[in-house]
C-alpha cells in the first residue's frame, strides 16, 4: 500500500499523533473535526483550541446558527492539504499545535445560564494555556467570550467585521441579544473603544460609543489594504480580539445568515484585510452567524472556514 493511501485511511480526528501537521484524508469522509485536527479535551501541549458555541436563541430574524459550528467544520475539510495561500510560507497546521476542543455543552432550555457557561468554557481553555478561536452560533456568544479574554488580558482592542455595529442600547442584564453585545462590552469595560473598530457596516448607526467605523462603502472606495493599515495603526500593540460576523460579506458571498444586507464585502476584500492585519497581537477570535438552513452549496460555511483559518494565521503569526 502506498504511503499516501495509508495516510488516507487514518482518521486523524481520533488517532493523530500530536497536534501538528497537514492532513491528507479524503475531504468527503471521516469525522468532521475542524481542519482534521485531533479532538481533545486534554489541552496539554496545545497552543490553540477551536471550539463551537452552538447557540442561536438570541437572533432577531432567521434562526439556524446553532448548526453553524458543524457546517464550518465540514467545510474546513477542504483546506488542510496545503499551507494557506499568501502567508509567505507560514504553515500554521505544521507550526502550531491545534486541537478541536469540540462544542460547549449547553441546555437549550436554560437560556439564561448560557452566557456564564460560555465564559467559564472559554476561561477553562485560556487557563490551560491555549488560545481560543470560537465557531458560532449567533453574535450574542461574543460577549461572554470577551469577558473570559478580558479577565486574562485586560480591556481589549476589538476588530469587528459586521453589517451591523451591535451597539443598540440594552441596559437589561437579563437580556441576551445578538444585536447588543458590543454595547454591553463597552459598558462593562471589556474593550478599549479608542483602539477598536468596525469593518463592513452598512446599517444605520446611532451612538457608536466612540468605536471607529470603516463601512462597506469605505472598503470599496479606499481598498482593503488602506483599511487594514488604519486598523493596524488603531490597535497598535494592544491585545486584540477579532469577531467576524459572516454577514460582513455581501449575501452573494454569504447567503446563509440570519440578517443579510446587500452591498457588503466580497470574500476577496475580507481576505485582503485579514492578511493585511498580520502582526497584530491577536489573543482570540470568533466566526459567527453562519446559518446552514439558508446556505447554498455550503458557500457561507466555506467562507467561514476560510475566515477561521485566517484567524489561526493571525494568532500564530505574532507568535512565530
Amino acid at each position: 500500500m502506498a504511503l499516501e493511501d495509508a495516510k488516507r485511511e487514518v482518521d486523524g480526528a481520533f488517532v493523530r499523533a500530536g497536534f501538528k501537521g497537514l492532513a491528507f484524508e479524503n475531504a468527503f469522509a471521516g469525522a468532521t473535526s475542524f481542519l482534521r485536527r485531533r479532538y481533545s479535551k486534554d489541552l496539554t501541549g496545545v497552543d490553540l483550541a477551536i471550539t463551537g458555541i452552538a447557540f442561536d436563541q438570541a437572533v432577531t430574524n432567521r434562526p439556524g446558527t446553532r448548526l453553524g459550528p458543524r457546517a464550518i467544520r465540514e467545510a474546513s475539510s477542504l483546506q488542510p492539504f496545503d499551507p494557506p495561500y499568501g502567508w509567505d510560507g507560514f504553515s500554521p497546521l505544521e507550526d502550531i499545535a491545534i486541537a478541536d476542543y469540540g462544542d460547549m455543552a449547553l441546555d437549550y432550555a436554560h437560556t439564561a445560564d448560557i452566557p456564564d457557561r460560555i465564559t467559564a468554557h472559554v476561561a477553562g481553555i485560556l487557563a490551560a494555556g491555549a488560545g481560543c478561536i470560537a465557531l458560532g452560533g449567533d453574535h450574542s456568544v461574543t460577549l461572554p467570550i470577551l469577558r473570559a479574554h478580558a479577565a486574562k488580558h485586560g480591556p481589549l482592542a476589538l476588530i469587528q467585521f459586521d453589517a451591523h455595529t451591535d451597539t443598540w442600547p440594552d441596559d437589561d442584564p437579563l437580556r441576551i441579544d445578538h444585536g447588543t453585545f458590543c454595547y454591553k462590552a463597552v459598558r462593562e469595560g471589556l474593550i478599549d473603544v479608542g483602539a477598536s473598530a468596525h469593518v463592513g457596516i452598512r446599517t444605520v448607526v446611532g451612538d457608536n460609543l466612540g468605536i471607529a467605523i470603516h463601512d462597506a462603502r469605505a472598503v470599496h472606495q479606499r481598498g482593503p489594504e488602506a483599511v487594514a493599515a488604519d486598523l493596524r495603526a488603531r490597535v497598535g500593540g494592544r491585545p486584540v480580539y477579532l469577531s467576524f460576523d459572516i454577514d460582513a460579506l455581501d449575501p452573494a458571498f454569504a447567503p446563509g445568515t440570519g440578517t443579510p444586507v446587500w452591498g457588503g464585502l466580497s470574500s476577496a476584500q475580507a481576505a485582503q484585510i485579514l492578511r493585511g492585519l498580520a502582526g497584530i497581537n491577536l489573543v482570540g477570535g470568533d466566526v459567527v452567524e453562519v446559518s446552514p438552513p439558508f446556505d447554498h452549496a455550503a458557500i457561507t460555511a466555506v467562507a467561514a472556514a476560510h475566515v477561521a483559518m485566517e484567524l489561526i494565521c493571525l494568532w500564530g503569526w505574532c507568535r512565530r
